[in-house]
């Protein structure tokens, strides 16, 4: 547990180890302002809510969280590090979840930089206060996701660009895969499971549930599942280097 504390602490003050943090905190926050009071016209809608916001988080998290989690492994490898991290008595998985739980950490304090809009949607009506936290804590397992999935592409190659790229296009299959778009084209020659298993993967699909008032245990599993799976698949890939 101390090892993966370390591990933990040291991977958290690498982001605030250069300037990078706090810009990318800021334009995180600006961005996500600008969606919820400008782009989703929020004054004319006249209606005191933070739905806007949440219905850009997707879209939003889907660039930025591969952003956050590219270095993750690429940087390792690119430094030559991996090997002496590799040589060390701890376990590769201690070494996945606490530089995963740093990120996921990071992305926790980005969301909450954003909790201002939410002191000012209840200076101005009255929302519903739980349904806004419920979709906080939603964002924030999507995070967790696209980081995972980050993190585990990270670990195959050493460039941050490349890790960054194959993030966001399996970060945009999650997120797509919901979509009547994508349904339709499955319909014709996959059998109804099939197309059922693909819905049921749509981050989308999971989060506009929490969003609606509707925590279900359904997305709670499934974002922490992924979670799991994309963590023990980066362990995997991991030893399969160790190995080599």
């Amino acid at each position: 547990m101390r090892s993966l504390l370390l591990i933990f602490r040291r991977e958290f003050a690498a982001y605030f180890a250069t300037p990078l943090a706090a810009v990318f905190l800021a334009v995180f926050a600006a961005v996500a302002t600008g969606m919820t009071f400008f782009v989703s016209s929020f004054f004319e809608r006249a209606q005191a809510d933070l739905s806007s916001l949440f219905t850009w988080q997707p879209w939003l998290l889907l660039v930025l969280m591969p952003a956050v989690g590219m270095r993750l492994w690429a940087e390792e490898r690119r430094l030559g590090t991996i090997e002496l991290l590799m040589t060390l008595p701890v376990s590769p998985w201690k070494f996945v979840f606490a530089k995963w739980l740093a990120a996921f950490t990071f992305a926790g304090l980005a969301l909450v930089i954003t909790m201002p809009m939410w002191i000012t949607v209840n200076w101005l009506g009255s929302p519903d206060n739980g349904v806004i936290f419920a979709s906080y804590i939603g964002a924030w397992l999507m995070a967790g996701a696209f980081l995972a999935i980050a993190s585990c592409i990270s670990a195959l190659t050493k460039n941050q660009v490349l890790a960054f790229i194959g993030a966001v296009i399996a970060g945009f299959i999650f997120v797509m895969a919901g979509f009547d778009l994508v349904l339709a084209a499955v319909r014709p020659w996959a059998p109804d499971v099939i197309v059922q298993v693909i819905a049921s993967m749509s981050f989308i699909g999971h989060f506009q549930r929490i969003t609606d008032g509707v925590f279900e245990a359904s997305a709670l599993v499934f974002f922490i599942s992924l979670i799991a799976f994309a963590l023990w698949l980066n362990v995997q890939i991991l030893d399969a280097r160790k190995a080599a």
